[in-house]
């Protein structure tokens, strides 16, 4: 024992990187006490204490309160069972910071007024049960006497976001910002004219067909992968495509009434927020981002509008 290789408290510190005044205050508390005394009576620490300080030093690196600390260190308490407790508790922080950076991030990107962080802030905060009641009467009001055709009750839950229960900062600003769509009054009404129009297309029997924006979108993608101007002479084929199948669609022949309700459905297609609705529930839900309606329904108008006739004068 006499043998045993004995440490100072400078020495220590030397070691662990901690201070000589945060050694002396664990051994003057009893945290890690001396082993022995030198004989000018400096305190000496075998390696069982300098293990032992290593171990408090570590914890108190993970957040780790002293109290717990010294019940650990004299065998008080398991140590897995804190380390257990610490990290639920670290976790529920983690979420709370998460929380705070994504209010923040988006409160910045905006340029937010004291009143929209408090706002972004609410809807941060909200339980799963509130973020489901503010999305649920938002897809109430967008499908509002369609919920008894088949199609939509599905359509309904395919458009729900679930916040997962330890969401990223980036889902998190999603649901920010989705949330803040389902409130606006003119996205509600652009929507749920679109459910409309939607729904008048399928009218007719044998269903299921695709609607308007689906055909557009399918017929027009090639021509915008390729950047063909939708009013030059080669676009003529596209639309030629997009009014067969619309008409088909329809169970009527290819005439200015039909043209006319096609510009009615893509003029309301026409709303970035829908697709951009579609990628945050995506970020929101881990699903992979679909495909814009947006640029092929506006590439589409600007085709489709280059070759209506003039209005009679």
């Amino acid at each position: 024992m006499s043998g045993e290789t004995r440490y100072t408290i400078g020495d220590l510190a030397r070691r662990t990187g901690l201070s000589v005044k945060t050694i002396r205050y664990y051994a003057d508390t009893g945290i890690v006490p001396p082993t022995d005394r030198s004989p000018a009576g400096y305190r000496l620490f075998d390696a069982e204490a300098v293990a032992r300080l290593e171990l408090v030093r570590t914890l108190r690196d993970l957040g780790v309160d002293l109290a717990t600390i010294r019940r650990v260190v004299d065998r008080e308490v398991p140590l897995p069972e804190v380390a257990a407790a610490h990290a639920e508790a670290l976790a529920v922080q983690i979420r709370v910071l998460r929380l705070r950076q994504a209010v923040l991030t988006v409160a910045a990107k905006r340029g937010a007024s004291s009143s929209e962080v408090e706002d972004l802030h609410r809807l941060a905060q909200l339980t799963t049960h509130q973020r489901g009641r503010l999305v649920g009467d938002f897809l109430d009001t967008v499908f509002a006497g369609l919920g008894d055709q088949p199609a939509y009750p599905g359509v309904m839950v395919s458009m729900t976001p679930e916040l997962p229960d330890e969401p990223t900062t980036e889902q998190v600003e999603a649901w920010l910002e989705l949330a803040e769509l389902c409130r606006d009054p003119t996205f509600r009404a652009s929507m749920r004219q679109l459910a409309r129009q939607h729904a008048a297309d399928h009218d007719v029997t044998e269903l299921p067909r695709p609607d308007a924006v689906a055909v557009v979108r399918d017929a027009v993608a090639p021509a915008l992968a390729a950047g063909l101007d939708p009013t030059a002479p080669e676009a003529d084929a596209v639309v030629a495509v997009v009014i067969d199948r619309y008409a088909r669609l329809r169970g009527r022949p290819d005439d200015t009434g039909l043209r006319q309700r096609l510009l009615e459905r893509l003029t309301v297609a026409n709303d970035p927020r829908r697709d951009r609705y579609l990628d945050l529930l995506s970020v929101i839900n881990g699903w992979s981002t679909g495909d814009a309606v947006a640029p092929a329904a506006e590439w589409f108008l600007q085709a489709l509008r280059a070759r209506m006739p003039e209005p009679a004068r």
